[in-house]
């Protein structure tokens, strides 16, 4: 718990405000979750503050909640290009994602249980950036990643708007998302190690390494 609690705050997430009057504020709740390996151990115990969204209303505390992911026949395809050309294809994960949505609605939420500042009991938390369970929680995160991707030079694919290409001719890189995973794959090494670092420098993520996915595991 103190660790999520450290990774909200770090984000900049909210700010502790007192209720504007006419608003009404979201529950927040702990979930719990373990985690085990292929073996069935337990290899981590993870708590996640989540946002009570099923108490949000449409056209008050939200407006879209769309967000573009890739089809599965996307992602075959791009697999089989690189198959095709011989191209190393990354996996990269983007860590507590929907935690850099940025929010253009005007959100409060109660202050997280077991986390009330003292003597400040009565006021709210104003949501700069959104929260797992919030409903436009999706949207927003795909709208940051759509942002960084497009000012780190790519494009999307017209037919496939959850594809994103960079450069052309021999630095040609592709980037296929689904939510918080990314697939990456090019003819240049040197171009897929340098958004590698892109990124890292701006979420938190996860490097999964280069994948052997004509076998389906990890290279080592």
């Amino acid at each position: 718990m103190m660790e999520e609690m450290e990774s909200i705050e770090s984000n900049k997430t909210w700010r502790l405000v007192p209720l504007p009057p006419g608003h009404r504020p979201i529950g927040l709740k702990w979930v719990y979750k373990v985690k085990k390996d292929a073996a069935g151990d337990v290899v981590k115990h993870k708590a996640r503050l989540v946002a009570k969204g099923y108490v949000q209303q449409p056209g008050v505390d939200f407006d879209e909640v769309f967000a573009l992911v890739a089809r599965i026949e996307s992602v075959r395809l791009l697999l089989a290009l690189a198959a095709q050309e011989g191209w190393p294809v990354h996996h990269m994960d983007v860590k507590s994602a929907f935690l850099n949505g940025e929010l253009v609605e005007e959100i409060y939420v109660r202050q997280p249980p077991g986390f009330t500042v003292v003597g400040h009991e009565n006021k709210v938390l104003r949501l700069d950036k959104a929260l797992y369970c919030l409903r436009q929680a999706p949207r927003a995160w795909n709208a940051k990643l759509h942002e960084t991707l497009v000012a780190l030079g790519f494009s999307h694919s017209t037919s496939e708007h959850a594809v994103y290409a960079h450069g052309k001719g021999a630095s040609r890189l592709l980037v296929g998302v689904y939510v918080d995973d990314l697939i990456i794959t090019g003819n240049d090494t040197n171009e897929i190690a340098k958004f590698k670092q892109q990124m890292s420098s701006r979420f938190k993520m996860s490097d999964l390494g280069l994948l052997c996915f004509y076998l389906g595991i990890e290279v080592q």
